[in-house]
């Protein structure tokens, strides 16, 4: 049996504990579907369109990205409606907005970016027209990967930790982005996919125990079961 652990909406909550944005907390805390509220808000054809015009825009997405993407063309070909909805966003989550701002004041004055778990990333421009020119989508992208991977990491460990020497007959055997796949037999399902839960949830206090700083928001997974990676179905 397979079991998979999808952290739920692993870089969204990167992005807004890096940023401390307070609309974006309060909303991973009340639960908010914030994919399915931009959906409404700005006239997307889908929720899965809808993640993608947050991510795109979390790091660095231009209105001529939103414009010339045909998955967003039935909604509008223009430059300006999508600076007007990349203003909106921004006006809801200020603490992003300033976050993002302060990022490329950071990476262009110091040439480095510096994450509470001690990653450092540093940049170098490229000369454009004369001018020095910083890779903001780059930029504003490395943080939020890398604080993902360190939660996902934490999570991993913790997980290998807790099964090791109980469950002779269940192995971690990959981890994609956001998830972590274990194979176990039958018998152990349930235990090993509450387990996976848990491993998700205690994700913070870890944090804090590793790097001395306070995760001041919940982690949370989905977690699947099926004989299969195709199979799968959500464990309840």
């Amino acid at each position: 049996m397979l079991i998979q652990g999808d952290a739920s909406a692993l870089e969204w909550r990167c992005a807004s504990f890096l940023s401390q944005d307070e609309v974006a907390s309060k909303e991973i805390w009340n639960d908010v579907d914030q994919h399915s509220d931009n959906q409404n808000r700005f006239g997307l054809p889908s929720r899965l369109i809808a993640k993608t015009f947050v991510f795109r825009l979390i790091y660095g997405g231009s209105a001529y990205s939103y414009a010339n993407d045909p998955n967003f063309a039935e909604v509008s070909k223009s430059e300006k409606f999508w600076d007007k909805v990349i203003e909106e966003f921004y006006l809801k989550y200020k603490g992003l907005h300033r976050w993002h701002i302060k990022l490329m004041q950071e990476a262009t004055s110091t040439r480095k970016v510096c994450l509470p778990t001690g990653r450092i990333y540093e940049f170098e421009p490229t000369i454009r027209n004369g001018q020095k020119v910083f890779p903001r989508t780059t930029i504003l992208n490395y943080p939020v990967q890398g604080l993902g991977a360190d939660l996902m990491t934490i999570a991993r460990v913790s997980l290998f930790n807790r099964m090791k020497g109980k469950f002779t007959d269940a192995k971690l055997v990959n981890t994609v982005h956001d998830s972590i796949i274990i194979d176990c037999d039958d018998k152990h399902t349930d235990e090993l996919s509450q387990m996976m839960l848990d491993v998700f949830e205690d994700v913070p206090k870890n944090f804090q125990k590793l790097f001395g700083v306070e995760f001041n928001l919940p982690m949370k997974a989905e977690v699947q079961i099926g004989n299969n990676w195709k199979g799968m179905e959500v464990w309840s």
